[in-house]
């Protein structure tokens, strides 16, 4: 149940009285005046700790830059071994090509006696060099016969022939190769176009 006030209730309050005269300030004001003190109180020790904080934020950023010299250095470093690296990889290959290269001399230095005793010393240097090749991870890329696969093989020209299935490899013009599984060249072909099929 709700009170209604009454004129009589509303008179009989003291409204004449004053009421008790505020402290100095609000309560926000007098913790800002007490903040006040204690950081005039403490300002020697506030400077000990900003001056810390300065030599520490200092030798934080000589040891960024020092970190950023030292990642700057071995990014070179790889860099460098990366090229010597390679360097060397050729090197190697280019060593397992020379016995191939001696031969070709020794072959153009002996005189040739027949034809057929010059053209089989040409087909062991060639067989040789393979060799050499192969333990380098060169292989050839079959052709002639093959179903044509644009991956593998380069189209130069089309013939038309019922000897051939449609879309096969007809001739081989110039071997392809392969280092491991990458693509080195393709092999230059012409393609068979069978009517028939």
């Amino acid at each position: 149940m709700s009170r209604t006030n009454t004129n009589s209730e509303i008179e009989s309050l003291d409204v004449g009285h004053d009421l008790p005269a505020r402290e100095e300030g609000t309560a926000d004001n007098r913790r800002e005046h007490r903040d006040e003190k204690s950081v005039s109180e403490q300002s020697p020790s506030t400077e000990s700790e900003l001056s810390t904080l300065k030599k520490e934020r200092d030798a934080l950023l000589d040891r960024l830059a020092r970190t950023q010299a030292d990642f700057e250095n071995a990014r070179k470093r790889a860099a460098k071994a990366q090229q010597e690296f390679r360097d060397f990889a050729l090197e190697d290959a280019l060593k397992s090509l020379l016995p191939t290269l001696d031969s070709f001399d020794w072959a153009l230095q002996s005189p040739a006696r027949d034809l057929q005793e010059f053209r089989s010393g040409v087909e062991l240097i060639r067989k040789q060099l393979h060799d050499a090749l192969g333990k380098l991870g060169i292989t050839t890329i079959p052709a002639k016969g093959e179903q044509f696969d644009p991956s593998l093989h380069e189209a130069v020209e089309t013939t038309n022939t019922t000897s051939s299935k449609d879309n096969q490899v007809a001739e081989e013009l110039q071997r392809g190769y392969r280092l491991k599984d990458r693509l080195l060249r393709p092999a230059m072909v012409i393609v068979a176009r069978n009517p028939k099929e």
